[in-house]
């Protein structure tokens, strides 16, 4: 066997050490869930295109990820150079000059392909600050085999009234099965994100027009009190602590009828490799009461770099190439068209394939093209969002809120005491804000 030469061997081990060198390493915070822990598998592919560039992940469930961000965000620490946010986040930090826009992107990208309801909730100014991942909206999720073994039929359009009856015939805690899985974790983007499409459709808001809180009030009581109700009589025990992968995992074992909450989720129960439920959900519209107007919300999971990153060109190149339709179809390669990252491109819902493999694609696009953050109560109110208030206050006061009503579902507090606290909490928040005195 010949023997390199001394000369090149050195040559070679400098090359090697010299890339090493020049190496940069892009720090990621991102959400705990299915989509999620597809990427970090799959960015591999990027790092061998990409040499130059090492991904370090820092993957958090949702509620530790918000706190983790936001402090990296508004202090400039520079601990990641991505972090993943939403249409609540980015324009308030955008507006804060605590994100860096995306510019020149490739043309390959197509940023007209991306859906303009999740383009322009991303963008502050005429500028891009963060690149949607996936986006959702939200939907009733139910077992359609049980509906027919009780000659049950799902509407067009439930109503909650409607949802109640389902969830008492279909019911059986002596079997450890429930008829509704609901959040109920405290957190502004967890309990309160459904709790807010609830108090929207039962004529509820935060807020009237002079930013007065509106909390303490019949609409409010009415719709809490039924979600306290429900969770109560047919939900499972200790839903203070489920969140969305709680109750996905509800589902994908067969141990719920059904279940209000992101449409990406419809991906996760039809794929065989983790649910037992496959072929066997339905999809419908969120349910409705008095109002059809913020009933079901509209997000993206989306890709931002803070201005303190320091990597910040190839942090842009990581999340480009995630947020591609090269990506998608990656995904599509590896685990089936029915699991693609959805929600946020044209292309995906015009794909044969992708309408094939996805039996709540219409139930998605339909929601996601008629949920309306600009209007979302039957009441005129001086905020944008559905399932938040587009304000940098909203963070807080929709954790201490989740808090008071995750207590009340818990039966260590009463809904009359959290909606009188959650009052107080809003007032408070308002003054100190500047909002009112």
């Amino acid at each position: 066997m010949k023997r390199l030469a001394l000369p090149l061997v050195a040559a070679v081990c400098l090359s090697a050490i010299s890339a090493y060198a020049q190496q940069k390493t892009v720090t990621i915070c991102a959400v705990n869930n299915g989509p999620m822990i597809e990427l970090k598998k799959l960015s591999s592919k990027f790092e061998e295109k990409n040499p130059d560039i090492k991904l370090n992940w820092v993957i958090v469930e949702e509620n530790v990820l918000r706190q983790k961000v936001t402090l990296d965000v508004s202090q400039h620490s520079g601990l990641y150079d991505l972090v993943y946010i939403g249409l609540y986040d980015t324009p308030i930090f955008a507006k804060q000059g605590n994100l860096l826009p995306f510019d020149n992107l490739p043309a390959d990208y197509d940023v007209d392909d991306v859906f303009k309801s999740i383009r322009d909730g991303l963008s502050y100014d005429g500028k891009l600050y963060a690149l949607p991942f996936y986006g959702e909206s939200s939907m009733l999720m139910y077992r359609k085999d049980l509906f027919e073994a009780k000659g049950l039929k799902m509407p067009d359009q439930p109503t909650y009234e409607d949802f109640a009856k389902f969830a008492a015939a279909l019911t059986d805690k002596s079997k450890g099965f429930f008829g509704v899985a609901l959040r109920g974790l405290p957190g502004w983007g967890e309990n309160m994100a459904f709790l807010d499409t609830l108090l929207n459709s039962f004529g509820g808001t935060w807020f009237d027009e002079q930013w007065h809180p509106t909390v303490d009030t019949p609409e409010w009581k009415k719709a809490i009190g039924f979600y306290v109700d429900l969770m109560t009589k047919y939900g499972p025990p200790g839903a203070t602590s489920n969140g969305f992968n709680q109750n996905l995992t509800l589902m994908q074992t067969g141990r719920a009828a059904m279940w209000i909450d992101a449409t990406v989720a419809g991906g996760m129960l039809e794929d065989p490799k983790q649910s037992k439920v496959v072929g066997k959900i339905g999809y419908a519209q969120a349910p409705i009461e008095a109002t059809p107007n913020g009933s079901h919300w509209l997000w993206s999971w989306a890709i931002g770099m803070p201005k303190s990153a320091k990597q910040p060109e190839a942090a842009q190149k990581f999340a480009a190439w995630a947020t591609s339709k090269e990506y998608i179809a990656l995904v599509a390669a590896d685990v089936g068209w029915g699991q693609v990252p959805p929600g946020t491109r044209k292309s995906t819902f015009d794909n044969p394939d992708y309408q094939k493999a996805a039996p709540f694609a219409a139930t998605t696009l339909k929601a996601m093209q008629t949920a309306d953050p600009n209007n979302p109560c039957i009441k005129k109110v001086p905020y944008t969002g559905v399932q938040y208030v587009g304000i940098p206050e909203f963070q807080g006061l929709g954790d201490q809120v989740g808090q008071n009503i995750a207590g009340a579902l818990s039966g260590k507090s009463t809904i009359e005491k959290a909606l009188k606290d959650s009052q107080s909490a809003a007032e408070r928040t308002m003054v100190q804000g500047g909002y009112i005195k």
